[in-house]
């Protein structure tokens, strides 16, 4: 689905499907007719290939654990099934072991510290000489052969092939997890044009599309999980800044009022920072974030200069704040077109910055352009008119206030 995708290239995945394994395929309307079960299968099969423990054999010293086991010359090549029965009932014995006649079955027997015994032991169904050497004694059955299973008291047997065939099927050769679930990756790479963004809705889309189980899920990694997690927590990076700002602002001022009027510049210069993205045709990365969190620090520097110097004026002259907002816009038009020309011109290369690394750069700087500029024009103007509009709103709060006395103060 995602090779189809014209969003991407070079679509790859890390999960390795080319193995081969032998499938035995049951046919379980057969396994009721012949009177078996699926306990009994499993058991005969375990019994073969299991390397079920069958017994412990006690000596003197030591203590040897007896593993049974098809002999290894029957591992080779799955023909061997075909000589494989079944028991048609409840056998009785070591762990069903009547139930595999296919040629010697082999039983091993590991030591338990590892000392050098040698000894004989008779192990359930297996019986015959065992030599014990180096911590390790080997049991073989005597008498069994293939293909010419002697009838059991315990019940008929039956062929593995009357009720099952196996076949060549493709496995995995190497399992890869994510935490505790069996995972793939799959990498890709953009298409030219294409932004991280598109790409990822696009493979949403499509995996909604596919109509996968619930038992299957999918998650970006790598980058595409960072662009998500930047992109999810974007609107709470923008907030906690302005929050920040508000507070040292009206600490510094000891009013609820001004730092509103220092923070009304900000919009102005995040719309600029993104009208200069789009005449550009950059997209709005997570580079061009930082720079719109940028102009939050560097914009409101022009109000503060008015602000700060006109309440300076009401104080020291007794003054009208039409009056000291309008002598700060005067005096301090020079200072704030300095700064803002020193940072613009600061930011100039790396929006016009070619070579290495220019592409990771240039949305820093054009966002940082487009703001200052944008908020230079209109916060010259629109910085008095909001500071006369909320210094009247603050003198009307403080009235609405003073219009109901303090009945402490009256008993005083």
């Amino acid at each position: 689905m995602m090779s189809e995708l014209p969003q991407l290239a070079d679509v790859n995945t890390d999960a390795q499907d080319k193995g081969l394994q032998t499938s035995l395929v049951i046919d379980h309307d057969a396994v009721a007719r012949l009177g078996l079960n699926q306990s009994q299968i499993d058991a005969t099969l375990n019994d073969l290939f299991g390397q079920r423990q069958v017994s412990t054999i006690y000596h003197p010293l030591n203590q040897y654990h007896v593993v049974m086991e098809a002999a290894p010359e029957f591992w080779q090549s799955p023909e061997t099934l075909r000589s494989v029965y079944v028991t048609s009932t409840a056998a009785t014995g070591a762990s069903g072991a009547a139930g595999v006649t296919s040629g010697a079955t082999a039983a091993t027997g590991t030591a338990a510290t590892g000392t050098a015994a040698t000894g004989a032991a008779t192990s359930g169904a297996a019986q015959g000489s065992t030599a014990a050497a180096n911590g390790v004694a080997i049991a073989t059955t005597a008498g069994a052969s293939v293909g010419n299973p002697a009838m059991s008291s315990a019940g008929r047997r039956v062929p593995l092939g009357d009720f099952s065939h196996y076949e060549a099927t493709s496995t995995p050769l190497a399992v890869n997890h994510q935490g505790l679930s069996a995972a793939s990756t799959v990498s890709f790479n953009l298409a030219p044009g294409v932004s991280l963004s598109q790409a990822t809705a696009a493979i949403a889309a499509g995996f909604a599309r596919l109509g996968a189980p619930i038992t299957v899920r999918g998650s970006f990694q790598g980058t595409a999980k960072a662009f998500q997690d930047a992109l999810a927590n974007q609107r709470l990076l923008i907030l906690s800044a302005l929050v920040a700002v508000y507070l040292v602002l009206g600490i510094l001022y000891e009013s609820l009022v001004h730092p509103l009027t220092i923070l009304s510049t900000l919009p102005s210069a995040g719309v600029g920072a993104l009208l200069a993205l789009l005449a550009t045709g950059t997209e709005f990365s997570i580079i061009a974030l930082i720079g719109v969190i940028l102009l939050i620090g560097i914009v409101k520097k022009n109000a503060i200069m008015m602000i700060d110097f006109a309440l300076q004026i009401e104080r020291e002259r007794d003054c009208s704040s039409r009056e000291a907002i309008y002598e700060a816009c005067l005096l301090r038009l020079r200072p704030i077109l300095m700064t803002t020309m020193a940072a613009m011109f600061g930011a100039l290369p790396l929006a016009i910055g070619f070579g290495e690394g220019a592409e990771l750069r240039r949305p820093l700087g054009i966002a940082v352009l487009g703001g200052l500029l944008l908020s230079q024009v209109l916060t010259l103007y629109t910085t008095p008119v909001v500071y006369l509009y909320l210094d009247r709103f603050r003198l009307w709060a403080r009235s609405r206030l003073h219009r109901f006395p303090n009945p402490l103060e009256g008993a005083a």
